[in-house]
């Protein structure tokens, strides 16, 4: 068994938050410790937490505002407890989500660019693309914008040296190692290979994002017609 990494420090944000730091940099088997650890930190229903929110690289902490103890304190002992008597296993937590994508050049706004600069067909960078198994690393940024790993490192290229003003909503993007589904329309520097129809975030729904970190994702290329039938239905 994997040794558990030790946390660098438990730093406050605000009032009645803490975060545990597991890392500065992103490493895939430390940001599964720490969705396993917030998954095993929820499992104990703790009265005083309000929310448990895992990060590429640790675990933000959200206290009820009626508690009346030291956050940092707390945090680092349910951490403690946790560790303790062992988190979760990766296999056990998240859904499977599959994504419909068009990667029609109406909606590929990158895609011609990137396959020139990877010297390789679009069909490829398509294939490649559609071809991994992915896991959501976070959602951050924005409401309901996940950060999924697991791109072919093939695809890997920087973001945007200019970024968009306006990005569609649904659009999918790669950058570096990972992929992105712009929840709605917002600004961005990813560069644009596709776009779902479905609609990945909505503020009315039970379950208003699509991704929750730990999911296991799949990219399912569509035609056109597809696209404009599932985008009726939503």
């Amino acid at each position: 068994m994997a040794r558990l990494p030790k946390p660098l420090g438990v730093v406050p944000l605000g009032d009645l938050a803490a975060y545990i730091e597991l890392s500065r940099t992103l490493d895939l088997e430390v940001n599964s410790v720490a969705q396993r650890l917030a998954a095993a930190i929820v499992a104990r229903a703790d009265p005083r937490i309000r929310d448990v929110v895992p990060a590429l690289g640790g675990v933000a902490l959200h206290f009820d505002p009626s508690c009346e103890d030291d956050v940092l304190k707390a945090a680092t002992e349910l951490v403690e407890q946790c560790m303790k008597k062992g988190l979760p296993d990766a296999d056990d937590l998240g859904r499977e989500v599959e994504v419909p994508v068009c990667y029609d050049a109406e909606f590929a706004l990158d895609l011609a660019d990137l396959a020139q600069r990877l010297k390789i067909s679009p069909e490829e960078i398509i294939e490649r693309h559609a071809d991994a198994e992915y896991r959501v690393l976070m959602v951050g940024f924005a409401p309901g914008h996940p950060y999924i790993g697991g791109l072919d490192p093939k695809l890997a290229v920087p973001r945007r040296s200019e970024p968009r003003v306006v990005v569609p909503a649904g659009s999918v993007a790669i950058a570096n190692q990972q992929t992105v589904v712009y929840p709605y329309s917002m600004p961005g520097g990813w560069s644009v290979i596709g776009r779902t129809p479905l609609t990945s975030f909505d503020a009315t729904r039970p379950q208003p994002s699509l991704f929750a970190a730990g999911d296991r994702v799949r990219f399912r290329p569509i035609g056109k017609r597809d696209f404009l039938s599932l985008r009726e239905r939503q």
